[in-house]
């Protein structure tokens, strides 16, 4: 805050340059971590699924737009406050959901569900709460969200099904064609709504397929010879550099919306407080009286709804041009989040879910 100018570039180049390639490392490092297996889960847990993603979709951005409204913040600033409410879960609710002992199943599918879904809902929403504010055009944050959150962690699947998870020859064959058929989906849309040539379709797919199909599976044998495979060693590696990027990004968005952040910092961060708040609270209620949960999937639902992907959200505002001030209420409800999700998961820790009860009654 006393020196931003240090942490703004070096020499002619810009740190925020830096904040995409960060984010796209921690899309791989969540990529790594998932399977198929997790989105198929939507079909074993269809109730959980369908309440937790409408939940997310319609309380955060619903909530963002009244927040920023009746704080009369800067037309940048609210944007940026529907932008957080706007975007999918991320990691950070499946390591919550773990340590609060709610269905952690549930959580990592709602998490993949949710992000799958976010290349649509979150151009939509923006569009339609944050129009009244800043610009927001629809297909250029739809390829955004593809480039920074969707092919890396396809990148992250590929990496894991052939250095880490057990898949048959066939299916990685079929999920190969699956992620192929994304990226081609991807550069259709980008050629469809943009002023390229065919020539340049193709080379953005040729592009797409070296960087995050090709360059990962490369990855696997780097990854054996000089890690022999270990799981661990890697599952601790991408956790660090997660935090790392983490804390760069907070840190290059602080220092370019240093005056901004003067200007409507505690403002801002009692804002920011007031969503994450909002977000458990009617997400655990809703989810225990009106749909009549369990207390493992009310604590997942809470979890998911109150925690979003503040990266994602970063990148998103960069990508517009305007960091500085779009940008600020990720950078503010990134760290909040970790820490109000941490305690209120520590505190369920100690909490019986009900589940062991209702179990031991069973056996009787």
């Amino acid at each position: 805050m006393y020196y931003p100018k240090y942490f703004l570039a070096a020499g002619s180049f810009e740190f925020k340059l830096l904040i995409v390639p960060l984010l796209q490392i921690i899309m791989f490092g969540m990529g790594s971590q998932m399977s198929l297996s997790d989105f198929a889960g939507v079909i074993k847990m269809p109730k959980g699924v369908i309440a937790g993603v409408i939940c997310q979709f319609t309380l955060m951005p619903l909530m963002g737009i009244t927040i920023a409204s009746m704080f009369n913040f800067p037309p940048e600033i609210a944007a940026g406050i529907v932008l957080v409410g706007s975007s999918p879960s991320g990691l950070a609710s499946n390591v919550m959901s773990f340590i609060a002992k709610a269905n952690l199943a549930l959580s990592v599918t709602l998490t993949a569900f949710a992000t799958l879904l976010s290349p649509l809902l979150t151009p939509f929403l923006m569009k339609t709460l944050a129009g009244q504010f800043i610009e927001v055009d629809f297909w250029s944050m739809m390829l955004d969200i593809f480039n920074m959150v969707i092919l890396p962690i396809i990148a992250g699947l590929i990496f894991n099904i052939f250095s880490i998870s057990k898949v048959s020859f066939k299916g990685r064959i079929t999920q190969l064609i699956s992620y192929l058929l994304i990226i081609v989906l991807k550069n259709f849309i980008a050629f469809q709504t943009s002023d390229i040539s065919f020539i340049f379709f193709l080379k953005g797919i040729g592009t797409d397929i070296f960087w995050f199909m090709l360059l990962p599976y490369l990855g696997t044998f780097v990854f054996k010879y000089f890690a022999k495979g270990n799981k661990e060693w890697l599952n601790k590696a991408l956790a660090f550099i997660s935090m790392l990027g983490i804390g760069i990004i907070i840190t290059i968005i602080t220092a370019a919306g240093r005056d901004s952040l003067l200007e409507v910092g505690l403002l801002l961060i009692l804002a920011c407080f007031i969503h994450n708040m909002f977000g458990y609270g009617l997400g655990y209620t809703i989810a225990r009286f009106v749909l009549r949960m369990n207390e493992q999937d009310c604590r997942t639902i809470a979890l998911e709804v109150g925690m979003q992907n503040g990266g994602l959200a970063s990148g998103l505002a960069l990508q517009m041009g305007k960091v500085a001030t779009v940008g600020l209420a990720p950078a503010v409800f990134g760290p909040m989040m970790n820490i109000t999700g941490s305690s209120l998961a520590t505190w369920w820790r100690n909490k019986k879910t009900g589940i062991q009860k209702n179990n031991h009654q069973k056996n009787k």
